[in-house]
């Protein structure tokens, strides 16, 4: 038994697994949608050693643990260590939310990507069809949001990455899903794509944690373009910041995200779907 885990048995039990995960705002998200349905559960954040992965769910599911999030870096460790996968996250090779059944089989599902169409589309109306999407970045993140992405028919999809290789081999993996193509940060430019701006970029690196840009070229945001950081912050990240001085006509974060994702975990879990928009204007500090 992993001594780092404790659950309390006279409740249902939640937790998110990460490393680091002290900045994580789950248990929090959780704990709102739970009051709004009026479901009592504790749901905790518990940071797991980079090797221990197994052992910790294999704990938590020992103690009658009923349901995970997954956040970085395990989301691939829970793919592998899933018995059942859905379609979603068969194709997306990750696993963002684990629960169980009676014999202890584990099943896996992704809901980033569902958490962030329903970000864009519904809570700040983007509409993505026809449209160039410019992602940054190749990694997990990205996989996990590319068949999503193309399930909303955009005219193409580029992804850049700093080592071209991962970007061509997500172009390849996902070239049934859409007209989807690959280069390098440094390829993006008029003459490659013949259009100056694209409608929608999506900033799917880690670097704005620790301040830093992708080095893209300024001429791929236009006056309509929507930027959007799947990173998030209490504060406007540098993404966001560069993207505004570039005159982007929408700047997000990935905070709508996050809670959209959480509530189609919720609703994998509990069987009913909870409001975000009340859960998202509280994490602002907005007054409901």
């Amino acid at each position: 038994m992993v001594s780092d885990i404790n659950l309390d048995s006279s409740l249902s039990n939640y937790a998110v697994f990460g490393n680091p995960i002290n900045h994580s705002k789950s248990p929090q998200i959780h704990s709102l949608f739970a009051e709004q349905k009026g479901i009592t559960l504790n749901y905790q954040a518990i940071e797991v050693p980079v090797d221990s992965f197994k052992d910790y769910v294999n704990s938590f599911v020992e103690q009658k643990g009923k349901g995970l999030n997954i956040t970085v870096p395990f989301k691939g460790d829970a793919f592998s260590l899933c018995d059942i996968l859905s379609d979603r996250a068969d194709i997306s090779g990750s696993v963002n939310t684990i629960w169980f059944d009676k014999d202890k089989n584990i099943y896996g599902d992704t809901t980033d990507g569902k958490g962030l169409i329903n970000d864009l589309i519904i809570n700040n109306e983007i509409d993505l069809n026809n449209k160039s999407i410019l992602i940054l970045g190749a990694g997990g993140s990205v996989r996990a949001i590319l068949e999503p992405l193309c399930a909303q028919k955009p005219k193409q999809i580029v992804i850049a990455n700093r080592t071209v290789s991962r970007a061509v081999q997500l172009a390849k993996i996902f070239s049934n899903h859409g007209n989807i193509q690959a280069c390098s940060y440094a390829d993006l430019s008029e003459k490659l794509y013949g259009q100056r701006s694209f409608d929608v970029i999506i900033n799917g690196t880690s670097l704005s944690l620790n301040g830093r840009l992708p080095t893209i070229p300024k001429s791929t945001i236009g006056n309509t373009t929507c930027c959007y950081d799947l990173m998030y912050s209490d504060k406007e990240t540098i993404f966001m910041k560069w993207a505004s001085e570039q005159g982007a006509f929408k700047v997000l974060d990935g905070l709508g995200m996050l809670v959209e994702q959480a509530a189609e975990a919720f609703n994998i879990w509990h069987g009913v779907m909870p409001d975000t928009a009340p859960v998202i204007k509280q994490l602002r500090n907005v007054p409901v």
